[in-house]
Order: C-alpha cells, then structure tokens, then sequence
C-alpha cells in the first residue's frame, strides 16, 4: 500500500488526529502551568487531600529513573527515534478499520512526541498533576509501605497519553481481541480424484 492510500485509511486519520489534539494539549498545559505556577514552589488545590496541580521539572525518564546520568539526553533521543518507529510499524500491520488500536498507538505517540519536544527544548520534562492522599490512615500505611511515600510522582498529559494508550492494547487483548483457537477449524480439502 502506497504512503498515500494508508493516509486516507480510518486507522490513519484516528492515529493522526488524536496524536496531533494530544500533543497540542500537552504543550499548552505545560506551557500555562510555568506561566502560572511557580516552579518548585507553588500548587493549586483541586481536590484537597488527594489531587493538585504543581510545576514540577523531571530532567530524568518516569519516577526519575537517569536523573543524573551523564548522557542521559542522548538515550532518551535513541529511544524516541526507536519507539517512534516501532509505533509507525504497529500502525502499518494494522487492519485498515482498525480505529481502537489506531487510538491506543496515537495516544503513545503523542506522549512519546510530547516528551521529546520538552526534552529537546528545556533538558528536562515539565510535570504538574500531583496525586496523593491526606488521609491519615491511608497515608501512615503507605509510607510504611515499600514505597515510602503518600504520593504518586507528578506527571504530565504526555505520560497520562502513554498510560490509557497502553491501557487500550490491554483492554483489546484481554477482551477484544478475536482468540484463534475459539475459530471453528477449517474444513477439511477434499481429496482430488481422478476423472475417468
């Protein structure tokens, strides 16, 4: 299939679509969040004890894993160049109509791009959603926990974008997926004869 017949393809115009409004809206909240917000310092309460909004810089991958690794900045342009060409393949053996995988493959394409861009531009990724909790039972239990701590590392639109993307491969190959062996067999070929 030429380049130009998968552009028209339904697959192509979800993936396209919701990988352009993704990265459009990552950008925009990251660039409203370090206008309004002060770095390191301030935070808007939305839901008070359990979620807000912070401006929070991660120069490292998820949960500042490489944080302080040297070349850091060229493992991360390694991976997005390979991720992204991985995504384009996966896209490309899609059927056509497939529009739910198109979905879940332009949703890790978003993140994967809006990511990048922040690391391309400021050496470091722009996170502001902070999820935790206040309650004081709940909270005790969790930094006695193995994790040490009452709250999920800030995030970004870009890292939510990854997250549901992957969420929908597992909600298809859990349950929509169509199971081979539950497929009634192929009838059996009828044995040639030899005409008289």
């Amino acid at each position: 299939m030429s380049l130009r017949a998968m552009t028209q393809t339904p697959k192509f115009k979800v993936f396209a679509w919701w990988t352009g409004i993704l990265v459009f809206l990552d950008q925009l909240t990251k660039i409203l969040v370090t206008m309004h917000i002060p770095y390191g310092r301030g935070e808007v309460e939305l839901i008070p004890g359990f979620l807000s909004l912070v401006h929070a810089r991660n120069p490292g991958a998820a949960m500042g894993m490489l944080d302080t690794f040297e070349y850091r900045m060229h493992v991360f342009a390694i991976f997005t160049v390979v991720a992204l060409v991985v995504l384009l393949q996966m896209l490309t053996q899609l059927p056509d109509d497939d529009r739910f995988q198109a979905l879940g493959l332009g949703m890790i394409t978003s993140g994967a791009v809006g990511n990048a861009i922040d690391r391309v531009h400021k050496q470091s990724v722009t996170d502001f959603v902070r999820v935790y909790t206040e309650h004081p039972d709940l909270k005790a239990w969790l930094i006695q926990s193995p994790l040490k701590t009452n709250e999920w590392p800030a995030f970004n639109v870009a890292d939510a974008a990854i997250v549901v993307g992957l969420g929908l491969f597992v909600v298809h190959y859990f349950f929509l997926q169509k199971d081979d062996d539950a497929l009634p067999p192929d009838p059996p070929e009828e044995p040639l004869t030899d005409l008289p």
